[in-house]
């Protein structure tokens, strides 16, 4: 008996999957637009989105320039959002807002352009070219609706967005330190307190880079290692500038030491 159901319902499914094809089959080769584009509405409000995507694709071309030109491309344009496909949703709904900058949809269409960018943003280990992009659409947002209501929430993805970033150039410079590629390490170090001026990682980055600097001026050819150390004495100073009482204070003033005891056989020490 429960085999029997099993059957009964699994044939059930086959039918109704058959019907509901045969039905979709039928609407996209209609000649009637009104119905094609009713049709597609419903699919859409009935969260089948890839059945409303093909029927707005045909609407689209087949009714520009009409009363329905601009709706069916909004609806196109979210077509592509609820099936995920982020990067077209971006393009479109850029391109509705441009073809249809007087739409009380151009706004919203500007917002969703932002922010399928921030949905397409990889977690900070990957590229984060997609978290620049959104960065910059949220601003451009910004810039050119100031007063509406979504700007507090864009500044809110932008923060996120930044915050991304900043871990993802943290973990950059220390992949230089841990390959023992100082030059590179300094530079990277530097960046992320020069590019996040309230980065939590701001007192690490310093003595990091006083470490790097020791390092690398310990690892230089002869001819270079003076000036070298010269540099490694000013990034201590700017470490205990910035962070006087730096919980890392004994082991900077070692490496300070240290560069001065090498810079005495350069007879250079002041």
């Amino acid at each position: 008996m429960k085999n029997r159901l099993s059957v009964y319902f699994l044939l059930m499914a086959l039918v109704l999957t058959i019907g509901s094809c045969s039905k979709f089959n039928r609407i996209r080769k209609s000649g009637d637009m009104n119905m094609k584009y009713d049709a597609a509405v419903k699919y859409f409000e009935n969260k089948k989105y890839y059945n409303a995507l093909q029927l707005f694709e045909e609407l689209i071309v087949v009714l520009k320039g009409t009363d329905k030109a601009e709706s069916s491309y909004y609806y196109y344009c979210l077509s592509y959002f609820y099936t995920g496909d982020y990067t077209s949703a971006a393009y479109h709904f850029n391109n509705f807002a441009q073809t249809f900058p007087m739409s009380a949809k151009a706004e919203d269409a500007l917002f969703y352009n932002a922010y399928c960018y921030y949905l397409d943003s990889p977690p900070s280990s990957l590229d984060q070219q997609s978290s620049l992009d959104a960065i910059r659409q949220f601003q451009l947002f910004i810039n050119k609706y100031p007063t509406s209501q979504r700007v507090a929430e864009c500044n809110k993805y932008i923060d996120e967005l930044r915050s991304k970033l900043e871990v993802k150039a943290w973990d950059n410079a220390m992949l230089y330190y841990k390959m023992e590629e100082y030059k590179s390490a300094i530079v990277a170090f530097e960046n992320v307190v020069k590019d996040f001026p309230t980065t939590k990682y701001q007192e690490e980055c310093l003595f990091l880079s006083l470490k790097s600097a020791y390092l690398y001026a310990q690892n230089s050819i002869e001819s270079k290692k003076e000036e070298r150390y010269k540099s490694t004495i000013d990034h201590y100073n700017k470490l205990i500038e910035i962070f006087p009482e730096t919980e890392y204070k004994k082991e900077a003033s070692r490496i300070m030491s240290a560069a001065e005891e090498k810079l005495k056989d350069y007879h250079t020490v002041n």
